[in-house]
């Protein structure tokens, strides 16, 4: 990989020293921040799905599928899948602080599917939060038949319960339910249609459903500690086997009833149940609404709540997005758009996940030993290992694809998160500091849980302690620095007296403003100098372990070649390299020659340039003077070498 030295060396930062004694942080201000992103829509791997920020607590979901014909069925949407084939599922507009609105466009079962989200703030529980899902025909004039699922599912301490009547044959009311949790205080939970809905009610053998037809259907089930991501299979099984009881004594009629009929749920609720669906089939357009309120806020959503708190948040969030981001003025309408969505659906990528992930410590790959290792012939077997679990706010890469953590992404996710929502950022950044282990590593695909690893490979769950990634987390604190440097008052030092002017680049400034937070929970750390030194302290010592441990791990051989260089020591590669790839580099099949033990690479000792330039500038802020005279002397060493092992003079490029 050839790259230009200053596009990964030229991010300089400089901290500058703040006196005085640093105000202390008080456990109100942090609880405040805590319960603005307590809940969200951290489950990206559904089209939608919400959760809060807690290992084992309340997850919710969406479901749905075409009743035109029986066919439909097979294909329930739930997780994002490519196999689905849908048209388009994208957020136009998305803050975790506030809400969300997502457009899913399903061609096959000709629905447009709008869900709008807003979270109403209060109590000490995460505040409360509605959602609204409506649909429209996608083609006028051609048939809208959908069968609509929402369900809650607990896992963990505390009840989940059934209030509404029961009915076999369903019911007509709004749909209501009640629990708590330890985290959660006391709830309550409302279903309830909009006020022009149109149930299906006409078809084959409607007479023989007429007392379920135009009815909300339901099931309530107990679920074992873990499966509430198995919704989808537990509901396709309920589902399916009582659509094959219903069917079976019309199998010889020429008329057979209508799927909107047979493919219901039961309207039974098993003892001790933990997980509840509720099911409206519609025929038409439709809009419905999914309220969580929080008895600690003190107040009930309502749908003129809910109306209004759209509004607002549609129209906060475009003024602020072209506030932060601020287009031409003879840019198309369409750019703005597309910029809003491009921000918003990176914003609805996040995460949390909470499980095990797999390690294996023997594992080596087989162009990972160094020369001096060569006698040792020893076969290692691969002893992949179950880890005891671990939680992660993170970004993702694909909702569809690849739903989880990946470190070489999350570096650059920060940069426009940041820019959004600095704080978010830094809690994001933050969980993975704390995955770095005692060595210093961190795997470089953080897989936690069943649900994660049902969506990989087995022979790709498995992470390995000799592997990296490029470090792109330190890109995520040099882009707070510059916020930091942005939002200072007006009588503090210049760029230059900070090294931030001349030549030096910057990482993702906000177009034109200094203003980094929609919101006072989203920059408390850059006003709070006080918040941002107990930050930078709290993350410096294990960046420096995994800063340790790459430059032990990832060296590169230079006397056993007979190299000449300024430095004996910097000089890198990457491990885990195989024939055709180098996946632990981010540039997986970049073409790089036939593997050998004494290959070095540019990429790698540029961004440990750029890591060791972070590390100093933090020393620098932290009055750590003996740390910072040790990052200067090895920043001066990788320059140097990145010239005496890489410059190609007859090429005149480095390689």
């Amino acid at each position: 990989m050839h790259l230009k030295l200053g596009s990964l060396l030229g991010w300089t930062l400089i901290l500058p020293t703040i006196p005085g004694t640093i105000a202390s942080v008080s456990n109100g201000a942090q609880l405040e921040s805590d319960q603005s992103l307590l809940w969200g829509t951290y489950r990206p791997n559904l089209y939608f799905g919400l959760r809060p920020r807690l290992p084992q607590s309340l997850m919710s979901g969406l479901m749905w599928f075409g009743t035109q014909d029986y066919t439909q069925f097979q294909n329930i949407r739930h997780d994002c899948s490519q196999s689905d084939n849908l048209d388009a599922y994208t957020w136009t507009e998305h803050d975790m602080r506030q809400g969300g609105v997502e457009i899913i466009k399903d061609g096959q079962n000709n629905v447009e599917i709008k869900i709008e989200w807003i979270k109403v703030p209060g109590g000490m529980h995460g505040g409360s939060w509605a959602a609204r899902i409506s649909g429209k025909p996608i083609v006028i004039g051609k048939p809208l038949r959908i069968s609509m699922i929402y369900y809650f599912g607990l896992e963990g301490l505390g009840s989940l319960d059934w209030e509404s009547e029961q009915d076999d044959d369903g019911v007509t009311e709004p749909v209501h339910l009640s629990g708590s949790t330890p985290d959660l205080g006391q709830f309550n939970i409302r279903i309830e249609d909009g006020p022009d809905n149109r149930f299906t009610k006409y078809g084959g053998r409607s007479e023989d459903f007429k007392s379920r037809i135009g009815k909300t259907h339901y099931f309530g089930t107990g679920m074992s500690a873990g499966d509430v991501w198995k919704a989808k299979e537990y509901l396709y099984q309920h589902l399916g086997y009582r659509a094959q009881a219903i069917i079976m004594p019309y199998k010889d009629e020429p008329v057979k009833p209508d799927p909107a009929f047979v493919i219901t749920m039961g309207n039974t609720i098993a003892r001790e149940s933990n997980f509840y669906a509720v099911q409206k089939t519609y025929d038409g357009t439709f809009s419905f609404d999914v309220v969580f309120d929080s008895q600690s806020a003190g107040t009930k959503v309502d749908s003129a709540t809910i109306t209004h708190g759209i509004e607002s948040f549609v129209s906060r969030f475009d003024r602020e997005f072209q506030s932060r981001f601020p287009t031409r003025h003879d840019a198309p309408s369409d750019e703005l758009a597309f910029s809003k969505a491009i921000t918003s659906n990176l914003m609805g990528g996040i995460g949390y996940f909470y499980g095990s992930s797999i390690i294996d410590r023997a594992y080596k790959a087989d162009w990972d030993q160094d020369e001096d290792d060569e006698e040792d012939q020893t076969v290692v077997k691969p002893e992949p290992k179950l880890q005891p679990p671990r939680s992660l706010l993170t970004a993702t890469p694909s909702r569809s694809f690849f739903p989880r953590g990946f470190y070489w992404d999350e570096g650059f996710h920060l940069l426009l998160i940041g820019a959004w929502d600095n704080d978010l950022s830094l809690e994001i950044l933050k969980d993975w500091v704390d995955l770095i282990d005692d060595d210093g590593w961190v795997g470089r695909e953080q897989i936690l849980g069943e649900e994660a690893r049902s969506k990989v490979p087995e022979q790709f769950q498995a992470q390995y302690p000799s592997n990296a990634n490029p470090p792109t987390l330190t890109m995520a604190v040099t882009a707070f620095i510059e916020r930091l440097l942005s939002n200072r008052s007006g009588s503090g030092p210049t760029d230059e007296e900070l090294g931030l002017g001349g030549d030096s680049q910057k990482v993702f400034a906000s177009g034109g403003s200094n203003e980094y937070g929609n919101s006072k929970e989203s920059n408390k750390h850059l006003h709070d100098h006080g918040l941002a030194l107990s930050y930078l302290r709290s993350i410096y010592p294990p960046l420096r372990r995994h800063y340790d441990w790459f430059r032990s791990t990832q060296r590169g051989q230079i006397k056993a070649y007979a190299r000449k260089a300024r430095s004996r020591t910097e000089a890198y590669r990457w491990r885990g390299r195989t024939q055709d790839h180098v996946l632990t580099s981010g540039m997986d099949d970049y073409p790089r020659g036939p593997p050998h033990a004494g290959e070095l690479h540019l990429d790698l000792i540029s961004w440990m340039g750029f890591f060791t330039r972070t590390m100093k500038s933090i020393a620098t802020f932290l009055g750590e003077k003996e740390d910072e005279a040790y990052f200067a002397e090895i920043e001066a060493n990788i320059l140097g070498n990145i010239e005496d092992l890489h410059w190609s003079e007859e090429n005149e490029i480095l390689v």
